[in-house]
């Protein structure tokens, strides 16, 4: 690897003050470490270690870790210093490692901001197709190395109420990822690059441990599947202290590999200080070896939204899944291979979809069936939300109690990363109706004679199973058919449906938009909302700025 030392430009800030008779000769030293997404937008590397020592060194160099938000504060006599990687990092399927210098003077703060543009250039490398090949310790050590053999291998699965990523364990299409992203879902999606998606089918779950899907063979052809230490016997132990290698295919689509540290066992699950973005559980994790020795998981108090400590399921119960998918194959059939749409790339900023925060705010279309409320949800009204915290949408959108039952409109709970940019989608929302039983209505008119005023006694009619739409007479395929779930209180369980289409789903052009609203308690027989041509015209003209971009 090349390695070039370059001085770096400090950000001078006021002098300290005020320190103690101790801390006189030293200075602060703030570090921040951020690489490149895909798209190319900055990210923080949280938990990236970095060696810190004097020129000339006169001792063992300091290892610090960068935090959650990829800053780490360092207390300097002045002096030259130089600040470098211990290890690289792998970020949108880039390795990024830094060298730099810097002169740290007497009496102020100073900056060091390690980017992507001063990065040294490691390059990932074709490696041979043999897992043997190459010093084993290297590779276990050094995420580009492990990124360089399996990133081909490590993809991203949608259920309903989750994204996580998996990897290739079989050649005969098994997937293995998080049990409990999966969740209790039969059917997900699987995405093998940013272009291609496929239908996938659970064969084996376990709810808090791993999970087996099962795609067609032909949409991982050329990937070559992780080898497991299975029987469950062969499954390397960890203790506290040792470090370990993680792989990932976070949202938006990408691949990152970063390393940690085991913080305590327990019988399910080992502890780490892993940290990841939205969707990046359910990954591999290699041991200092480089053998598969689990998958991470998100803890479950975390929920979701954004940024996740992770915990890694231990590979024991990634064998046992993989023994029952095994013995599920001679039953089941491989899903189709034909390829699913999925989310379009381009984004605006915010701003340029509501560049007026004091203008009117766009309501959602909305729309209602005997037991469901819909609303069109469309990237104006996204970036509305941003813009301005506690705007619901709109008086039309929800009855004042739906709302402090479930939230606003606009506030998509886990779901929230996904639609945090305000992605060119069209969200059809569906929510459960409050309504008033018979014999609860009865017993408040029964009151009402005795002079006891009690307000209205609803409930959340059925909860939402599925949806199916149609543009004029043809079947419109969702990008996902998302499911939110709530609990109002301890006893109750609201399920709603957020459903992604692409916005040409429903464009003017197909005359006529019907939806088939499916309930769990009805689960045969669907609720019909159709839609008419002027309001599919008011939802298609919330994409005129992205239509203007693409031209």
């Amino acid at each position: 690897m090349r390695r070039a030392p370059v001085i770096a430009a400090l950000l001078m800030l006021t002098p300290l003050g005020g320190l103690a008779a101790l801390d006189q000769e030293q200075v602060t030293l703030r570090v921040t470490v951020t690489a490149a997404d895909e798209a190319g937008q900055p990210v923080p590397v949280p938990r990236h270690a970095l060696l810190v020592s004097e020129n000339p060194a006169s001792a063992e160099p300091r290892r610090v870790l960068t935090g959650a938000d990829g800053t780490v504060t360092l207390r300097l006599r002045p002096g030259s210093y130089t600040i470098e990687s211990d290890r690289p990092v792998v970020i949108g399927g880039r390795p990024y490692q830094w060298t730099q210098m810097v002169e740290v003077a007497a009496g102020r703060e100073l900056t060091l901001s390690l980017t992507a543009e001063n990065a040294d250039d490691p390059a990932i490398t074709a490696a041979p197709a043999t897992p043997e090949s190459g010093d084993a310790r290297r590779a276990a050590n050094d995420p580009s190395e492990l990124m360089t053999r399996w990133q081909e291998s490590v993809v991203a699965v949608w259920s309903p109420t989750a994204r996580a990523s998996g990897f290739v364990i079989d050649a005969r299409g098994l997937i293995a990822t998080s049990g409990s992203a999966v969740g209790d879902a039969t059917a997900v999606a699987v995405q093998v690059s940013g272009a291609l998606a496929v239908d996938g089918r659970v064969v084996a779950s376990q709810a808090d441990g791993a999970a087996v899907v099962r795609v067609h063979p032909d949409a991982i052809a050329g990937r070559r599947p992780l080898p497991l230490p299975c029987p469950p016997a062969k499954v390397p132990s960890l203790d506290e202290g040792d470090e370990i290698v993680a792989m990932s295919a976070p949202h938006p689509f990408s691949r990152d590999a970063i390393w940690g540290e085991v913080r305590g066992l327990a019988p399910r699950a080992i502890d780490t200080d892993l940290s990841m973005p939205f969707g990046g559980a359910g990954g591999p994790v290699f041991d200092t070896a480089g053998v598969v020795a689990g998958l991470t998981a998100e803890r479950p108090e975390d929920g979701g939204r954004g940024r996740s400590d992770v915990i890694v399921v231990r590979g024991v119960f990634l064998c046992e899944a993989y023994a029952a998918a095994q013995a599920a194959l001679a039953n089941t059939s491989a899903p189709s291979p034909a390829a699913r749409p999925v989310d379009p790339t381009a984004r605006l900023p915010l701003e340029r979809l509501f560049p007026d925060p004091n203008a009117s705010a766009p309501a959602p279309v909305a729309l209602a069936s005997d037991d469901f409320d819909v609303a069109f949800v469309t990237p104006p009204m996204m970036a509305r939300a941003r813009q301005r915290a506690g705007w619901t949408g709109g008086p039309p959108t929800r009855w004042p109690e739906a709302e402090a039952r479930l939230g606003p409109i606009t506030d998509f709970g886990s779901w929230s990363p996904y639609f945090a940019d305000a992605p060119p989608v069209v969200v059809v929302r569906v929510t459960p109706r409050l309504v008033e039983g018979f014999w609860r209505r009865l017993g408040r008119e029964a009151a009402r004679t005795q002079g006891a005023v009690l307000p209205p006694l609803t409930r959340f009619a059925g909860n939402f199973l599925r949806l199916e739409a149609t543009c004029g007479r043809k079947d419109v395929t969702p990008l996902h058919p998302f499911v939110l779930e709530h609990r109002p209180d301890a006893r109750v369980l609201v399920r709603e449906g957020l459903y992604v289409f692409d916005p040409a789903a429903f464009a003017p052009a197909c005359g006529q938009v019907t939806l088939t609203i499916y309930s769990e308690r009805s689960p045969d027989r669907g609720q019909t909302v159709t839609i008419a041509s002027d309001t599919l015209e008011r939802v298609w003209q919330d994409f005129a700025a992205f239509r203007t971009t693409a031209r």
